[in-house]
C-alpha cells in the first residue's frame, strides 16, 4: 500500500485555500482528507487548516478507530469538532465572517473503507482501472440536477454551480454524508473542485492508470489542470492498494 498528496495554487489564484493530507496510525489504519476553503484574504486558508489539523491530530492520538460503527462515531465527532473551531473563529474574528471549508475523507482499515464528506470536494475509489465517484456534492445546482430541474449537461457550465448548500463553519452543527465502501479495490482518490472542474474523469483515470510513479501521477494531474487554466487551486490525494 502506498499513499501520498499534493496541493498548488493554480495558476489564477494568489494564494491556495486547500489543505490536504494523508495519515497512518498506530494500527496501520489510514486517513486521508481534502478541504477546500472559502472566504477572502486567506479566510479560506485557515478554514481548511484548522479542519485538516484537527482531524488528523485526532487521528494519530487515536491507536485505532475501532469497529465499523466506533469508526462513523469517530468521523462524525472529529469533523463537528472541526466545524465548531471554525465556527468559534469567525465569532471571534469578526473579518472572517463568512469563512468555510469543504471536506472530504477516506478511512481504511483491513476490515472496511469509509468515505465521509460536506461540500464539493470529492472522493473516488479506482477499481479494474476505473473511477467511481462515491461522495455526493452539496451544491445547489446538484440539488436542482436531482429534483430535475436541471439536467447534468446545463450543471455543467451553470453560472452558481460553485453554490454550496453544506460547508463546516458555517453553523453550530453541521452533518456529514458517511459511505460505507467495499475494500475490494485498487486505490482511493480524494480531490478538491479545483482538479474536477478542469479535468474529466476519464482523463484523471488514465493518468492514474499509467506507470508512472504515484507521486509522478499527482504531478501530472495537477500540471494538466493547470495547463486547462488552473482557475482555482488544486488538491489530490491517493492511496494505491497495488503499488501502481
Amino acid at each position: 500500500m502506498e499513499y501520498s498528496y499534493l496541493t498548488d495554487p493554480g495558476k489564477v489564484r494568489d494564494h491556495n485555500e486547500d489543505s490536504v493530507t494523508a495519515l497512518k496510525n498506530a494500527s496501520g489504519e489510514v486517513l486521508m482528507a481534502v478541504a477546500d476553503g472559502m472566504g477572502g484574504h486567506k479566510d479560506g486558508e485557515v478554514a481548511s487548516s484548522i479542519a485538516i489539523n484537527h482531524i488528523g491530530k485526532r487521528f494519530l492520538a487515536t491507536s485505532s478507530v475501532g469497529n465499523k460503527e466506533d469508526a462513523m462515531a469517530f468521523l462524525k465527532e472529529v469533523v463537528s469538532e472541526a466545524n465548531i473551531l471554525i465556527y468559534k473563529h469567525t465569532q471571534e474574528h469578526p473579518a472572517s465572517s463568512g469563512m468555510g471549508t469543504t471536506i472530504v475523507i477516506a478511512l481504511l482499515t483491513k476490515d472496511f473503507l469509509l468515505f465521509g464528506n460536506i461540500g464539493d470536494s470529492s472522493g473516488f475509489v479506482l477499481k479494474n482501472k476505473n473511477l467511481y465517484k462515491i461522495t455526493t456534492d452539496h451544491t445547489l445546482v446538484n440539488l436542482l440536477v436531482k429534483s430535475g430541474e436541471l439536467t447534468e449537461e446545463e450543471a455543467k457550465d451553470h453560472p452558481r454551480k460553485n453554490v454550496l448548500m453544506r460547508a463546516l463553519g458555517a453553523n453550530m452543527t453541521v452533518e456529514m454524508d458517511i459511505f460505507d465502501v467495499e475494500t475490494d479495490i485498487d486505490g482511493i482518490f480524494l480531490c478538491s473542485d479545483g482538479l474536477t472542474n478542469m479535468l474529466e474523469v476519464k482523463q484523471i483515470e488514465d493518468v492514474l492508470d499509467s506507470d508512472l510513479s504515484i507521486e509522478g501521477k499527482l504531478e501530472k494531474l495537477i500540471l494538466k489542470s493547470n495547463n486547462r487554466g488552473g482557475t482555482d487551486n488544486i488538491s489530490v490525494a491517493y492511496l494505491t492498494k497495488g503499488g501502481n
